[in-house]
């Protein structure tokens, strides 16, 4: 299993999505490895990225997947030569085209905006999701 690392500009101050993180950090961690990285800037992602890594940029251009076919993009990079996965959030202006360029794939929550905070709930909930589908778990109905 691939360990996971989530980047995201700015950090979860509400208490709320501070808890709602928590769960659902907790319920990865039965699974994989996950890494939260907060950074200040957009022009820090980048460094940040592990070697090696396959990269997903959130971005609202990017391709929607249903939850299986999310679950299935992971399976075939823990397949790959790959030895992580990382997943790029930018702040409220979106990710820069340099940040989206490195990625290997770019992922659409939603045509609908939300406040990246909540993008970062959506992603780790979905990363669960995934993880409980692939070990037959009853998550996902």
């Amino acid at each position: 299993m691939a360990t996971f690392t989530v980047i995201s500009v700015g950090r979860l101050k509400e208490r709320y999505f501070e808890e709602a993180a928590a769960e659902y950090i907790k319920r990865i961690g039965g699974y994989t490895k996950l890494n939260l990285i907060d950074v200040k800037s957009d022009t820090d992602i980048i460094g940040k990225i592990p070697g090696g890594a396959f990269v997903f940029a959130l971005c609202v251009e990017g391709r929607q997947l249903t939850s299986e076919a999310f679950s299935q993009k992971l399976e075939s990079v823990y397949h790959s030569e790959k030895k992580s996965v990382c997943f790029l959030i930018g702040g409220s202006d979106g990710l820069p085209d340099d940040v989206k360029a490195a990625a290997d794939f770019r992922l659409s929550m939603s045509e609908m905006t939300f406040p990246h905070r909540l993008a970062k709930i959506m992603l780790l909930e979905q990363l669960y999701r995934a993880l409980s589908i692939q070990n037959n778990g009853k998550y996902h109905k």
